[in-house]
């Protein structure tokens, strides 16, 4: 089987050669290890071996945001044309950090977002989130509201998924209204409003609910049958907010984009870290086709042996190998973890498993013994079930 008929052939449930297996984000983004600019960490030629390996021998699934960005920025990636008179973007390299610092204004308020990024590592902290309060989160309530008119441009899909060939599949990549709001807050904030304030908490995801919803409809009709990611769900899980909170803020606006997904044939997977137990029945009800990554406790609450047996009929299971192990953990020990994974996430009668980490390192440099763990990943899942 080429790689994009063993993936497509995972996602409906059909019979593959031997397991999927993909790296993640290393293969997922087009990366360039010669971009010349000082915070790419890919430059080191420790990376080299690793992004080959990705590239040549791992069955490739390509993160694509569903539309070309209007506004960046690294709290909220997509913004609607129409906002883009409210913020203003400040950006300053201090030695080897660069801060950006985004500026709101409406409502007669002005607010601020910080973030931070080093050289060594790949990756971006939030040193001030944007919404701070109550007041602020009403004042954001009076930007405009916008949902796209007119057919939206595909043509980054289309040409992404030509340049993939046969090595594999394009995703679409999107947040859900959840994560374009909580992240506003800082954790804290943001868990005592969604909680102690449901009702201001609706009226924000009501406020962005309607430009993503759109969004999902026209490309899933214009680009139909691909496989897709929603990110956002685990900030409503345990211990951040209670299951009644994953149902209210989750479902309710999470569920719709689903459904327009797989009503033009896509396949949705739901990206959640840490505990699933109590919001498996949920994501089944909301008709989710796939999740990832399924992580093994303690990172998660529930075994991907359990997963398989009692929803895998349902869910393609992406999974469930923790990046820590593969950075951490001596080859031969690795082995047995990831001999483990393939055999839970293939046990029985199920709809299909990608072997899969639940992340990538983001440092400068790949160790001979990251690179051996990342090796072994594409052995076993060749050689899964021949002996």
């Amino acid at each position: 089987m080429t790689r994009r008929e063993r993936l497509m052939a995972t996602l409906r449930g059909q019979a593959v050669d031997h397991p999927a297996v993909s790296f993640y984000e290393i293969g997922g983004f087009a990366i360039d290890p010669f971009d010349p600019s000082p915070f790419n960490v890919y430059q080191d030629p420790s990376w080299q071996p690793l992004l080959d390996l990705a590239e040549n021998e791992t069955d490739l699934i390509r993160l694509a945001a569903p539309l070309v960005q209007s506004i960046a920025a690294d709290w909220n990636p997509e913004l609607p044309a129409s906002w883009a008179e409210f913020f203003t973007t400040e950006q300053c390299d201090q030695g080897d950090t660069r801060y950006v610092k985004t500026t709101l204004k409406v409502g007669g308020r002005t607010m601020t977002n910080l973030t931070r990024r080093d050289r060594q590592i790949n990756t971006v902290w939030t040193v001030e989130h944007l919404l701070k309060c109550a007041a602020d989160a009403e004042a954001y309530l009076q930007l405009p509201d916008e949902v796209p008119s007119g057919p939206l441009d595909i043509s980054h899909l289309v040409r992404a998924e030509a340049e993939l060939g046969d090595r594999g599949l394009v995703m679409v990549d999107t947040g859900d209204p959840l994560c374009w709001i909580a992240p506003l807050f800082s954790m804290e904030d943001y868990t005592v409003i969604a909680f102690s304030q449901p009702a201001l908490f609706h009226r924000l995801l009501e406020k962005v609910a309607p430009f993503r919803q759109t969004v999902t409809e026209q490309v899933a009709q214009a680009f139909p049958g691909r496989l897709w990611r929603i990110y956002g769900p685990e900030y409503a899980t345990a211990p951040y907010l209670p299951t009644h909170c994953f149902e209210e803020y989750v479902e309710r606006y999470t569920g719709p984009m689903i459904r327009a997904i797989r009503k033009h044939g896509g396949f949705a997977r739901v990206h959640c870290h840490g505990r699933l137990r109590q919001v498996l029945p949920i994501l089944q009800r909301m008709g989710a086709d796939a999740i990832d990554p399924i992580e093994p406790p303690p990172q998660g609450d529930v075994e991907l042996g359990a997963v398989r047996r009692e929803y895998g009929r349902d869910f393609v299971l992406f999974g469930n190998i923790e990046v820590s192990d593969i950075e951490g953990l001596p080859p031969d020990h690795f082995e047995r973890v990831v001999r483990r994974s393939l055999a839970e996430g293939t046990r029985g009668e199920g709809r299909g498993f990608v072997l899969m980490p639940s992340s990538a390192p983001y440092g400068r440099a790949i160790t001979p013994s990251t690179q051996a763990n990342y090796e072994t990943m594409v052995r076993l899942a060749r050689g899964f079930g021949s002996n």
